[in-house]
């Protein structure tokens, strides 16, 4: 391949990181000294023992993802199996870059599987935050299997016709197509999707809809839904989101919540999920998100044209499905800090604004001492691990950042 050296440097970049993140898993660093003020050493202790499981889960299947699929694309396996798929094919093109997919999809979710089982279900157990029995998540995990395999598969197809379609600007009509999808997506996922894997009924606690209510209006907003979804069947970890679009909107709040906080941190929840509202995060997420998918479709295509050896107009073989897989495996990867350095800041933003609706401070930081407490967070993880793989500020960072919002220490 004409591109290897373009292969080669994405792959030498996530290597990089990708040794940083075992390095700093297996040696974590000293903790931050004020966390003792919240937390006791066996709870930190605790939390560093669960995040280092978790964290070594992640790389050990990101190296091993990685190795088959390298292995796949710098050896002749991949073109095998697209001549294979393109003779059962008898020669329709579509219909072999389906088969491809499929046997790269099965691959994948064999070699992915032992860690997604391991990760979600006998970890979770072994620290006693799964509720779900093995028949439960099996049933999640095929629900969740078949409906990739029908996007993905569908995505896959137009994949292959778009590149025969428009050789050239095929990548406009995929960053397009995926544009669409990530707005649709977010209007049907909370009526569709969600509803195949939880329960969710209107909340019917008068004085959790009053304390909705009443954010609302300080925040000067229209809440649509106030949901609370059956977390509990799955985990006794507590949580909230907001979601949807147009007539879609809701707040959804996981009955574990409910049941396990007190109602000033149930509020500072509340008002934090309003504040990303408020602060049009999901709004700017959505920009972003259709910018970077434009960004990165264009690269691919650049890519495949230094990667694959084409007559002047000819159609992409199979065997570049592979291809795609790899390139979206090490730019996500690779892309983690801009990604979650954003999403960072969208989150502090949203606790800062928490502030500002509940007036309440010290109900915030309890809120991120609990929620640490029972989840067993890691309360002062490794500078680069949160800045490599973090969506939120570590706890310390929150509860230090709200403090400095109120004029007397809570």
């Amino acid at each position: 391949m004409r591109g290897r050296v373009v292969w080669w440097g994405l792959l030498l970049l996530a290597g990089v990181f990708a040794l940083a993140y075992l390095y700093f898993t297996l040696v974590p660093g000293p903790v931050d000294p004020a966390a003792r003020q919240y937390f006791t050493a066996a709870e930190i202790a605790a939390g560093r023992r669960y995040a280092q499981a978790n964290r070594l889960i992640f790389i050990v299947s990101f190296f091993v993802e990685l190795a088959v699929l390298a292995g796949l694309v710098f050896s002749p396996a991949a073109a095998r199996l697209g001549h294979g798929a393109t003779r059962l094919a008898q020669g329709r093109p579509l219909v072999a870059g389906f088969l491809f997919f499929a046997a790269l999809w099965v691959l994948l979710r064999a070699v992915n599987l032992p860690f997604s089982l391991l990760s979600s279900y006998y970890l979770e157990h072994q620290w006693g935050f799964s509720t779900e029995s093995l028949a439960g998540w099996w049933g999640d995990y095929l629900k969740g299997a078949a409906l990739d395999l029908m996007l993905s598969g569908a995505g896959v197809v137009l994949f292959f016709w778009a590149t025969r379609r428009w050789p050239r600007t095929w990548w406009l009509a995929a960053g397009a197509f995926l544009a669409a999808w990530i707005i649709i997506a977010n209007y049907l996922w909370p009526v569709v999707v969600a509803p195949l894997f939880n329960r969710f009924t209107p909340a019917t606690d008068p004085e959790v809809v009053a304390m909705v209510q009443r954010l609302a209006e300080r925040a000067d907003l229209s809440v649509g839904k106030v949901l609370v979804m059956d977390a509990s069947r799955r985990t006794t970890k507590a949580n909230a989101y907001f979601a949807g679009l147009g007539r879609t909107k809701r707040i959804v709040l996981y009955d574990t919540l409910l049941r396990d906080y007190p109602r000033d941190e149930v509020e500072a929840v509340v008002a934090h999920e309003l504040a990303h509202w408020k602060l049009g995060h999901i709004r700017r997420g959505t920009v972003y998100g259709i910018a970077a998918n434009f960004a990165l479709w264009l690269l691919l295509f650049l890519v495949l044209r230094l990667s694959l050896d084409l007559p002047h107009r000819g159609p992409y073989p199979p065997q570049a499905w592979a291809l795609v897989v790899f390139f979206f495996l090490l730019t996500s990867f690779i892309g983690n800090p801009i990604t979650n350095g954003i999403s960072r800041r969208m989150e502090a933003a949203a606790d800062a604004y928490s502030v500002e609706l509940t007036g309440d401070p010290r109900a915030v930081v309890r809120l991120q001492v609990d929620l640490a407490r029972r989840d067993l967070a890691d309360i002062s993880p490794p500078p680069f691990i949160e800045w490599f793989t973090y969506t939120h500020p570590s706890t310390m960072r929150r509860i230090e950042a709200v403090v400095a919002l109120s004029p007397r220490r809570p």
